[in-house]
C-alpha cells in the first residue's frame, strides 16, 4: 500500500468512527522535509477561529481509552508498575499493533512514522558530534531500557496468550524505541474533563509538560493560546511531584498531522467535553501550511524529540533558532568557583549546594539569544561568596543573595562560559565551515547546526563580560582615584 493510499484510508476511518475534517479547508499534503515532510496545507483562505477538524475523546489512543489495560489486568498492571510513565502506553500500542485490522486504531497505527532521525536512533560516532549539548544527558535511552527490561518485557513473557510468539518482532527493544518516539514526538496532554462546571468554555489542548488552559470562547478568535505540545518526559511517573497522570499521555489521531515550526504557528488544539478541536487562530492563505506549535523549542530539544531543526533568519542578521538556549548545570558553576577560591571546604561547598536546592534554586541555568545574565546563576555565585556570617544571616532569612553582576561575579561566570565553550569537540569557524561542506550526513549537519548556535550564544555572552569586566576596571580606577584626591579646604571666613 502506498503513503497516499494508507492516508486516505486514515481519514475514511477517521470520518467513520466521529472524526469531523473540513476537506474544503484543509488537505494533506508532503512539504520538502526543511518544511517537516507530510503535514496539513491550506486549500483556501481560511478564518481565524475556523474549525479544521475534531476528534472525539474515545479515538484518542491512551491507557484510558485501549482496552488492553484491563485484558491484562489491572493487579497485574500495577504490580508491574506499567501505570508509571509510558511503559504501559507503549505496551497497549504494541499490543494494538499485533491486533492487525482488528484493532480499533489499525488505520492510524498504519500511518505513524516506523523509523526517526532522533538521536535515540544513532550510533556512538554520531552521537560524539553532540559532545558539549545537553542532548545526550536528555536522552534517556538508560531509563528507557531499564523500564523495557524490568517493566515490558515481564509483562510480555507473563502472557503469552496476549503476545503470541509468532509476532515476537513487534517484542524487541527496537520496536520499544520506535513507540516511545512516536509518544515523544506526537503525544498530547488530554486530561480527564474535570466538571460540567466549564461545559461553555474551550480548553487548549495540552501539548507542553503543564495544564491546559481556559479560553472564554469557543472559537477563541484574538485569544492568546499556551503552547501545546506535550511531549513528557519517559520518565515520568504517575505520582510525580507535579502530579502529572500518565494516563493524560495519549496519542491524538490528525491533531498530529500538524508539523511545527518557531513563531509560525497558526492552529492550536482546544479541549471540549466530549471532542478536541483543531482551531484557526490567525488567517491562513490558500497554500500556505497550517501549523501547530511545539512551544518554540531550542534546536538541541527539535533535536532530540523530532529529529530537525529550525534555521530562520535572526535579529543579528545571522541565520538559527531564535529559541536556542545553552544549559550549564549548577556543578559547573561549583567547579569554577572552587578553582577560583580554593580556601571554600568541601562541607562549606556541600552545605551552600544542599540549601540552595532546599530553598528552590535551579540546577541548570539557561543561556539565550537575549544574553542576559540568569539571575539564578549570578545568585548562586555569590551564594559561594558569602562568609561564614553572612551565610548564616542567609539561612536564617531564608533568601538566597540578590542577583548582582559586580567585579566579584563576573570572573567566574566567564570562567563557567570558557569551560563550557570547551566541552564542545569543534570551533565556530569549523563548524561554519562544515555547513559549507556537500555533503554531510543528516545526522551530521543537525549536530553541527544545534552545537554552533549554542557556541555563538557563548560567545557572545563572553565578549559581553568582557565589555563588562572593562567597565568595572574603569569605576574601580576612577573611585581610587577619587579616594586618593585630597580635600580642598575652604579659605573663606566664616560671616559672623
Amino acid at each position: 500500500m502506498t503513503a497516499n493510499e494508507s492516508c486516505q484510508e486514515f481519514i475514511t476511518w477517521f470520518l467513520k468512527n466521529g472524526g469531523t475534517v473540513d476537506l474544503s479547508a484543509m488537505g494533506i499534503t508532503d512539504f520538502p522535509s526543511s518544511e517537516g515532510g507530510r503535514g496539513a496545507v491550506a486549500l483556501k483562505e481560511i478564518p481565524e477561529g475556523h474549525v479544521l477538524f475534531s476528534i472525539p475523546r474515545n479515538l484518542t489512543l491512551s491507557t484510558r481509552t485501549s482496552s488492553f489495560p484491563s485484558v491484562f489486568g489491572l493487579e497485574a498492571w500495577k504490580k508491574l508498575k506499567l501505570h508509571e510513565g509510558w511503559s504501559g502506553l507503549i505496551l497497549s500500542m504494541i499490543w494494538e499493533a499485533i491486533q492487525g485490522s482488528n484493532s480499533r486504531w489499525a488505520e492510524y497505527l498504519n500511518i505513524l512514522p516506523t523509523s526517526f532521525d532522533t538521536p535515540m536512533f544513532w550510533d556512538e560516532k554520531d552521537l560524539s558530534e553532540l559532545l558539549g549539548t545537553s542532548i545526550i544527558e536528555k536522552l534517556g535511552k538508560d531509563q528507557a531500557e531499564h523500564d523495557f527490561e524490568t517493566k515490558v518485557k515481564p509483562a510480555i513473557e507473563s502472557r503469552p496468550d496476549l503476545f503470541p510468539a509468532e509476532h515476537s518482532s513487534y517484542y524487541s527493544l527496537l520496536t520499544y524505541h520506535v513507540m516511545g518516539s512516536r509518544i515523544l514526538s506526537r503525544s498530547f496532554g488530554v486530561e480527564k474533563w474535570q466538571s460540567d462546571a466549564d461545559d461553555d468554555h474551550d480548553h487548549e489542548g495540552n501539548k507542553s509538560i503543564g495544564s491546559s488552559m481556559d479560553v472564554d470562547e469557543q472559537h477563541p478568535t484574538g485569544s492568546e493560546a499556551q503552547d501545546d505540545n506535550d511531549n513528557a518526559e519517559e520518565d515520568d511517573d504517575e505520582d510525580d511531584e507535579d502530579g502529572h497522570d500518565s494516563s493524560d499521555t495519549a496519542m491524538v489521531p490528525m491533531a498530529d498531522m500538524l508539523n511545527a515550526r518557531y513563531g509560525t504557528e497558526n492552529a492550536k488544539l482546544f479541549h471540549e467535553k466530549d471532542a478536541l478541536k483543531m482551531i484557526t487562530t490567525k488567517p491562513i492563505k490558500c497554500g500556505e501550511q497550517i501549523w501547530n506549535t511545539y512551544g518554540d523549542l531550542p534546536n538541541s530539544e527539535l533535536l532530540r524529540r523530532y529529529g530537525h531543526v529550525d534555521i530562520l533568519p535572526l535579529p543579528n542578521g545571522q541565520n538559527g533558532n531564535p529559541g536556542d538556549v545553552v544549559e550549564i548545570r549548577a556543578d559547573a558553576v561549583v567547579n569554577a568557583i572552587g578553582e577560583a577560591h580554593p580556601n571554600l571546604t568541601t562541607e562549606s561547598i556541600t552545605e551552600r549546594i544542599d540549601w540552595w536546592l532546599e530553598e528552590g534554586g535551579d540546577d541548570t541555568f539557561e543561556f539565550d539569544l537575549e544574553l542576559d545574565y540568569p539571575e539564578a546563576v549570578l545568585s548562586i555565585v555569590r551564594l559561594f561568596l558569602l562568609s561564614e556570617p553572612e551565610f548564616e544571616k542567609a539561612q536564617t532569612k531564608g533568601k538566597p543573595p540578590k542577583p548582582k553582576a559586580d567585579g566579584e561575579v563576573l570572573p567566574i561566570l566567564q570562567k563557567v562560559i570558557q569551560g563550557k565553550l570547551k566541552e564542545y569537540p569543534t570551533s565556530i569557524e569549523e563548524d561554519e565551515t562544515l555547513l559549507q561542506t556537500e555533503p554531510l550526513s543528516v545526522n551530521l549537519r543537525h549536530s553541527v547546526v544545534v552545537r554552533l548556535g549554542e557556541k555563538k550564544i557563548l560567545t557572545a555572552i563572553s565578549a559581553k563580560l568582557d565589555a563588562d569586566l572593562r567597565q568595572h576596571a574603569i569605576g574601580n580606577q576612577n573611585k581610587r582615584k577619587s579616594d586618593r584626591q585630597p580635600e580642598v579646604k575652604s579659605h573663606k571666613k566664616s560671616k559672623r
